[in-house]
C-alpha cells in the first residue's frame, strides 16, 4: 500500500508542476517577464545539458539554450498547450541545434562513461583499476574517448539527437517523437539502429 501511495504522490506533483508551468506561461503571455524568468530556472540547466550532449561545447551550448529562451519567449503567442510546455521548449532547442551542427558540423559528443553505461569488456579497459597509474588511466580513457568520438561522427545528427535525448535526458520514446515530430517507431527504430551502429564501430569495446 505504501509503494501505491507513493507513486500517487508522485503522480499528484508532476500534475502540480505541469499546472504550475501552465500558470506562469499564462502569465508570461501576459507580459509577466518574472513568470518567463521562473520558467527559465526550473528548464535551464536540464536544457543546457542536452544541448552540450549535442554539440559537446560549452560556449556553444551556453548561446544555444539562452537562444532557445529568447525564441520561446519571442513564440509564446504560437504555444497551444497541445503539448507540454516542456517538450515545446525542448523542440525549439533541438532543432536551433540540429541547424547549428549542420552549418558548423560539431563531431564531439558526450563523455566515454556516460554513452557505455559501465558495459566494459575489453582487457584492455578492464585494466583500469586501482592498481594502474593515473596517468595510463588517462592515456587510455583519451585513447577510447577518440574513438567513441569517432564512432558518433558516423551517426546522422537526427540518430545522435535521439540518443543523446534518451540515454543521457532519460526521455521517455513519446517524449521524444514529440520533439522530433516523428512517431515512437521512428524513435525505437533510429535508437535502435544508433546503438547497433555504435556497437559495430566499438565492437572491442562494448558487450553485444
Amino acid at each position: 500500500m505504501q509503494s501505491i501511495a507513493e507513486g500517487s504522490n508522485s503522480l499528484a506533483n508532476q500534475r502540480s508542476s505541469v499546472d504550475e508551468v501552465d500558470d506562469l506561461v499564462t502569465y508570461a503571455l501576459n507580459g509577466d517577464f518574472v513568470a518567463f524568468d521562473k520558467i527559465v530556472g526550473l528548464y535551464k540547466e536540464r536544457l543546457y545539458s542536452v544541448i552540450y550532449n549535442m554539440t559537446f561545447n560549452h560556449e556553444d551550448a551556453a548561446d544555444l539554450t539562452q537562444d532557445t529562451f529568447v525564441k520561446a519567449f519571442r513564440s509564446l503567442s504560437k504555444f497551444k498547450r497541445k503539448s507540454t510546455f516542456f517538450t515545446w521548449l525542448y523542440r525549439i532547442g533541438v532543432n536551433m541545434t540540429l541547424t547549428h551542427l549542420k552549418k558548423k558540423r560539431a563531431r564531439k559528443f558526450f563523455s566515454f562513461d556516460q554513452i557505455l553505461s559501465g558495459e566494459i569488456s575489453n582487457k584492455e579497459i578492464a585494466s583500469l583499476s586501482s592498481k594502474e597509474t593515473s596517468s595510463v588511466k588517462n592515456t587510455l580513457l583519451n585513447e577510447l574517448h577518440e574513438k567513441l568520438n569517432e564512432a558518433l561522427s558516423k551517426l546522422s545528427d537526427k540518430h545522435r539527437t535521439i540518443v543523446v535525448l534518451f540515454e543521457i535526458d532519460g526521455l521517455s520514446h513519446k517524449e521524444i517523437a514529440s520533439i522530433m515530430k516523428c512517431t515512437e517507431g521512428t524513435v525505437r527504430s533510429r535508437l535502435h539502429y544508433a546503438k547497433l551502429q555504435l556497437q559495430s564501430l566499438l565492437g572491442e569495446y562494448i558487450h553485444n
